[in-house]
């Protein structure tokens, strides 16, 4: 709120300044005091002009902060000229943030998975050239085929042994053109793929040699060694397993060896994470759980009304009570009364004034003639008679209208 420090008047030009700058704030023309033509015109306007006046000083009481608006830095210099208190800017970076209203728990947050140690000395860049020519598998083939990819085959393992993978790759793919049904021919084009580190190739004409003989050694050879460059280990192992078992080969069981580390790795790294998984479920659940029964207990302590009466009409929502200040280790005081009663009616406001006075103890009250079944069960031969329980069994009691003995015996067990 602007309040000026100084009872001095201000210049009459000073109250024009602002009256102006608070109209033209709210919307409305200024019209000159000192216009004498239009004397009957201002005076038409001011009773709505200070009306409009007012609400704004009232939205400055309320928000002082707007002051602060550049379009008012005007009206600002001048209450500072006054030598007018103005609020500083509040300053949002400061203020206190508000507390989450529901707390963050360790077991909210997803387990980040670190990378697994691998050797990965034998990955390689995957090739992404176009597909190589397959053939088609449905074509009739001759024996005059069948000879020419041969011949083309034989070529071909001469040209690999010179080292000129490509051509001898190029003489393969001839060869199936000619025998397209051959899955040795595939399973001996994806050996060179192999070798001339193209992988994914090398997928391709193994898993076509196994379509077209699912027992192709060298079809799982081929596969596993190309599935190993690419990382894909688990696989690998699979396949290299599956080729040593149709055709055993030291190269090839080396190779497995190797690949087999990885694997292990790999898998005692997803043994770790499944059970960090598991035991954070675990843990999420027991605090929910936890969370739960809290909040029940929550509840059923609030439906013992501290500080108040609670009165009894069945023998079942005596034991629901017993049973809540059991859990909660709360000393219950029964008292069994009667609306024909002199002295209940003298101790029933004391009895009432305990139970403000001691809010963590539980005042219940029975009247024998509307739950009678209730005082028969506990032997209630008189009244008012005061039944004292802890842990669900009876431990004291006070018979008659004895204020002292009932506030003597409240205060000892009550601080137990």
């Amino acid at each position: 709120r602007a309040q000026s420090k100084s009872s001095r008047c201000a210049p009459a030009d000073s109250h024009r300044t602002i009256y102006k700058g608070a109209l033209e704030f709210v919307g409305f023309q200024y019209f000159s005091l000192t216009t004498e033509g239009e004397e009957e015109r201002r005076t038409t306007m001011d009773v709505n002009q200070v009306a409009e006046l007012g609400k704004f000083v009232q939205q400055l009481k309320s928000n002082p902060s707007i002051l602060h608006d550049p379009k008012l830095n005007f009206f600002k210099e001048y209450l500072h000229s006054l030598e007018a208190q103005v609020p500083e800017k509040y300053n949002e970076d400061k203020a206190e943030t508000k507390p989450s209203s529901s707390p963050k728990h360790d077991d909210d947050d997803d387990i980040i998975e670190s990378d697994v140690e691998l050797d990965n000395s034998d990955v390689v860049e995957p090739d992404n050239d176009p597909p190589q020519p397959m053939g088609d598998p449905t074509v009739e083939v001759t024996d005059e085929n069948r000879d020419a990819a041969q011949s083309l085959k034989e070529e071909a393992l001469r040209e690999s042994c010179r080292g000129k993978f490509d051509e001898a790759i190029d003489l393969l793919t001839k060869a199936i053109m000619q025998n397209p049904t051959s899955a040795n021919l595939y399973a001996n084009r994806a050996h060179l793929f192999v070798a001339i580190q193209k992988p994914n190739a090398a997928i391709r004409d193994a898993e076509v040699a196994l379509q077209l003989n699912p027992d192709s050694a060298p079809g799982y050879k081929s596969r596993g060694i190309a599935r190993s460059f690419l990382g894909q280990y688990e696989d690998a192992a699979a396949d290299l397993r599956e080729g040593s078992k149709l055709d055993y080969d030291e190269d090839i069981e080396r190779k497995l060896k190797k690949v087999e580390v990885n694997v292990k790795r790999i898998e005692e790294h997803r043994r770790k994470y499944q059970r960090l998984r598991k035991e954070k479920e675990l843990q999420r659940a027991e605090r929910e759980r936890r969370e739960q029964q809290e909040a029940q207990e929550r509840e059923a302590l609030s439906a013992l009304k501290d500080g108040q009466v609670i009165s009894i009409h069945s023998t079942s929502e005596l034991e629901a009570k017993t049973k809540t200040a059991k859990k909660a280790s709360r000393l219950v005081i029964i008292y069994f009364t009667a609306a024909w009663c002199g002295p209940c009616r003298y101790m029933s406001p004391l009895y009432s004034n305990l139970a403000t006075q001691h809010p963590s103890v539980v005042f219940l009250k029975v009247d024998i003639d509307e739950a009678n079944h209730v005082a028969a069960s506990w032997n209630i031969s008189s009244v008012p008679t005061f039944c004292f329980i802890r842990d669900g069994k009876q431990v004291d009691k006070v018979v008659g209208a004895d204020k002292g003995s009932l506030e003597q015996k409240i205060a000892l067990h009550s601080s137990k």
